[in-house]
């Protein structure tokens, strides 16, 4: 039930050898259309050290997430054991980006660092232990969840999490009337607010305080 995004290039782009050859590769002629599929298809992204092209896509998808126009989804940048590649591209980040006020400390939220395929494809679950989906409805944005939480726990998420409240607060419920449409998760309990649109690196760290529910 996958298929290959692949970039038609003079060199150095080779489909991998998982999917080289398969009927459900699919070879695009510009980098946008490419990337535009893969974020809107994929629900976890994984990204190697590279160069120009691998940076591109890892801000493209960064900067989607932190503005609100893609689904929050785990970005895992995974490098060898005793790599070095995204702690020097941490430091960039850090020391000059954060520094100057072009990016806030909830921006650091949208991904993780790894260094083997175990804690990747950890993080990547993990992700979706408790947390399902999200669909905006309105003003109001919809978490779907795995199985409810407890009374205790939404009330301790509405207080970790009041600054991202424009009014009202978190409450558990039943799928709304607009999502009727997605029937095979209509029974799936769901997390309703109205919050403020931005600060997205918040969203992400609700999502990891939600799987770390009992």
């Amino acid at each position: 039930m996958s298929f290959g995004l692949n970039i038609r290039l003079p060199f150095e782009q080779r489909a991998n050898e998982t999917i080289e050859g398969d009927k459900k590769l699919i070879n695009f002629n510009y980098f946008f259309t490419r990337k535009l599929n893969f974020v809107k298809e994929t629900h976890a992204i994984a990204l190697f050290p590279g160069g120009f092209g691998t940076l591109d896509e890892t801000f493209e998808v960064l900067t989607l997430m932190q503005t609100g126009k893609a689904r929050l989804i785990p970005v895992v940048l995974l490098d060898k054991p005793d790599g070095g590649y995204w702690e020097t591209w941490m430091e960039f980040l850090s020391d000059h980006l954060f520094k100057l006020g072009f990016i806030s400390a909830d921006d650091f939220y949208f991904f993780k660092i790894m260094h083997s395929v175990d804690a990747a494809v950890d993080e990547i679950t993990g992700f979706y232990r408790v947390y399902h989906s999200a669909r905006w409805v309105g003003e109001q944005l919809v978490l779907r969840l795995a199985h409810p939480l407890s009374e205790s726990r939404i009330a301790e998420l509405n207080e970790q999490f009041s600054d991202i409240l424009r009014h009202g607060a978190i409450v558990q419920g039943e799928a709304l009337i607009q999502e009727m449409n997605e029937p095979e998760i209509v029974a799936l309990p769901r997390l309703v607010f109205t919050p403020h649109r931005r600060s997205f690196g918040r969203f992400r760290q609700l999502i990891d305080a939600i799987n770390c529910a009992d």
